[in-house]
């Protein structure tokens, strides 16, 4: 049952948090910090359509002895487990069950490094090109960074459930806005370079969806992937320039992600906006996404701009709000969403009525202690009994140098960096002498992008993965 709460003229400037608790009969709250309520008015109601019941659990079982990162298989007949939300030829065993880790083996790994001593060393440098000590690092990598924008997969599941387009529309935008959410906590560490040729995959029978990415190109630093699902396909090439400017450190994305409904043969493309680090010199640091996204079908020619406010000069965190304009087909204004890429999207339904589109996951708990990751991240860099046989020698889960990062061995870490970095330079100056170049094994480049070629699944299932290259 939906609820109303009243609110006086000087309320629009109250918390949504509070007014969230207020509705506890009506949907699930959020931790959140203090919000703007986005619409002057004395009236408003807020509706909930995130299907918490129908949620698809892996494991539903809570069991303390999980708690410091080990992992046990069980099997059994039935599970909490959406058959037809996985695709037949993701050659998933829907009997095993993997009781994932609930934290990470260590917590944060090595001393502060002064980033603003090495950055302004090389201000306005692609920093990219330059080497970095690995107490700069998280333990995961930016191929593992491009599958935790699917963390919110399920919004494109339901995407797929609606007849109507603008509908479809507005989930999409959802999607494309929750790929941050993640950053709210990790502004201070950045992800491992993958290596040239290496790898990742993530299977997710639970979320319904299997994923590949690989490095394409060392320079300009290159990562592709490809998603799939029964109701959804998702791809993209992404890389990235970064500029120190004095206070803030300006990171540019560039390239097109895809999304496709193939019930409706709808294809959304959106790319990124540009990414600030701020107070790089004195205050707390943190990143905020600013400028405009655009999510375009190119189906039905229906779009939704979303704006991703900025903070005020002297802010100490980042404004996070973000306002998505609905358009039709004919260009017209046909609605709107509205709330922070940090915690929660509404969609204006109606005078004075949101509805709630989509709510972030809470990260884990003493989540400063562990990068500021979230239960989705902890778990990316897992090497679980199902996957010791069947990986390919590049997925960077055997990657050495930020396994012994990722278990608190920060000297050997920043040892084995060294090495397999060289391996790669050696590696390199051995295809020069040759003539040769390194071909992805799994990406193509085709119409001025990365794309998926196919084989990967296949290959998997029948473990017949070629050792093409030794990287570690």
């Amino acid at each position: 049952m939906q609820q109303e709460v009243l609110l006086s003229e000087k309320s629009s400037t109250e918390d949504i948090g509070e007014i969230r608790n207020n509705r506890a009969g009506s949907f699930s709250t959020v931790n959140t910090g203090s919000a703007e309520v986005f619409f002057d008015a004395e009236d408003i109601e807020l509706k909930d359509t995130t299907d918490s019941d129908n949620e698809i659990i892996e494991d539903e079982t809570e069991d303390e002895a999980v708690t410091d990162g080990s992992i046990t298989e069980e099997t059994t007949e039935e599970k909490s487990i959406d058959d037809d939300n996985i695709d037949d030829k993701s050659n998933i065993n829907r009997s095993t069950i993997i009781r994932r880790r609930k934290c990470l083996p260590s917590p944060v790994c090595g001393e502060d490094v002064s980033l603003l001593s090495i950055l302004r060393k090389n201000v306005g440098k692609d920093l990219s090109t330059i080497a970095m000590p690995i107490s700069l690092n998280e333990p995961l990598n930016a191929l593992q960074r491009m599958a935790e924008e699917l963390e919110y997969s399920d919004l494109l599941d339901k995407a797929a459930t609606f007849d109507d387009s603008i509908t479809r529309l507005i989930y999409v935008s959802a999607f494309a806005v929750s790929g941050y959410a993640f950053t709210q906590y990790r502004a201070l560490r950045k992800p491992f370079n993958p290596l040239h040729g290496e790898t990742f995959e993530l299977v997710r029978p639970d979320k319904g969806f299997k994923f590949i990415s690989e490095k394409v190109s060392h320079y300009p630093p290159i990562m592709a992937c490809h998603a799939e699902s029964s109701n959804w396909q998702f791809w993209q090439d992404t890389k990235a320039k970064t500029k120190f400017w004095g206070k803030s450190m300006e990171i540019i994305p560039s390239g097109t992600i895809h999304v496709t409904i193939p019930k409706y043969n709808d294809h959304f493309t959106f790319s990124k906006t540009t990414t600030w680090m701020r107070n790089m010199i004195s205050g707390t640091k943190y990143l905020e996404h600013t400028g405009v996204m655009k999510i375009q079908n190119q189906t039905t020619g229906e779009a939704c701009d979303v704006t991703f406010n900025q903070s005020g000069l002297w802010s100490s965190g980042p404004k996070s709000e973000i306002v998505g304009a609905l358009y039709n087909a004919k260009g017209g204004k046909c609605g709107k969403i509205v709330g922070r890429w940090t915690e929660i999207i509404f969609h204006e339904i109606g005078q004075n009525q949101l509805e709630v589109i989509w709510k972030a996951n809470p990260p884990i708990p003493e989540h400063e202690q562990y990068y500021g990751f979230s239960q989705f991240a902890v778990e990316l860099n897992e090497l679980t009994p199902d996957l010791v046989d069947v990986l390919p020698n590049t997925d960077t889960r055997f990657r050495s140098d930020q396994r012994l990062f990722e278990e608190g061995h920060l000297e050997k870490a920043e040892a084995e960096k060294l090495r397999v970095e060289q391996k790669q330079r050696d590696f390199r100056k051995y295809l020069e002498k040759e003539g040769k170049s390194w071909e992805p094994q799994w990406f193509k480049f085709e119409n001025g992008e990365w794309v998926y070629k196919g084989g990967y699944w296949e290959t998997r299932e029948n473990k017949s993965f070629e050792t093409k290259v030794d990287l570690w």
